[in-house]
C-alpha cells in the first residue's frame, strides 16, 4: 500500500509518498538527519514527533519544488501530517494535530499581493511632491 499526500504554502508544493519500511525519511531525495538549516529540519520534523514511534516502521519520500526554504519547509510539513493521518487512520491523531496548529491539516491560502501600477510593487507608491 503507498498513500501519497500534498501539501501547499506560497509558492512551494510539497508531495508526500509513505510506503511501508524501515523509518528513512528523505526529503528531495536528502536524509532528513543532514537537512540544513536546523529550522527547517525542525519545523518538517514536528508531524513526526507527535505521532510517536508509529513513523519508524514506514519510508516517507517528500518531494518539494517552488518558493522558499521556509515555505518548502512548511509545505513539506502539511504534506507529511497528512499522508501519516491517510496512512494511521486516527481520527484522534487529527484533532491533536489541528488543536497543536491547524496549518499541519489545511494549506494555508494566503498568496502574496499582485503588483499594480503606480508604484514598485503591491502597496508601494511612488513619492508626490507638491514643491
Amino acid at each position: 500500500m503507498i498513500v501519497l499526500a500534498t501539501g501547499k504554502r506560497k509558492e512551494a508544493v510539497a508531495r508526500a509518498t509513505i510506503r511501508k519500511g524501515t523509518g528513512q525519511v528523505r526529503i528531495n531525495r536528502r536524509p532528513l538527519e543532514i537537512l540544513e538549516p536546523e529550522i527547517v529540519r525542525q519545523k518538517i520534523q514536528e508531524p513526526l514527533l507527535m505521532v510517536g514511534n508509529r513513523w519508524k516502521t514506514l519510508d516517507i519520500t517528500v518531494d518539494i519544488h517552488g518558493g522558499g526554504i521556509i515555505g518548502q519547509a512548511s509545505a513539506a510539513r502539511t504534506a507529511l501530517a497528512r499522508g501519516l493521518l491517510a496512512w494511521l487512520k486516527d481520527a484522534e491523531l487529527a484533532e491533536m494535530f489541528k488543536r497543536y496548529d491547524r496549518s499541519l491539516v489545511v494549506n494555508d491560502p494566503r498568496r502574496k499581493l499582485p503588483k499594480r501600477p503606480g508604484g514598485r510593487g503591491a502597496r508601494k507608491r511612488r513619492q508626490k511632491s507638491y514643491r
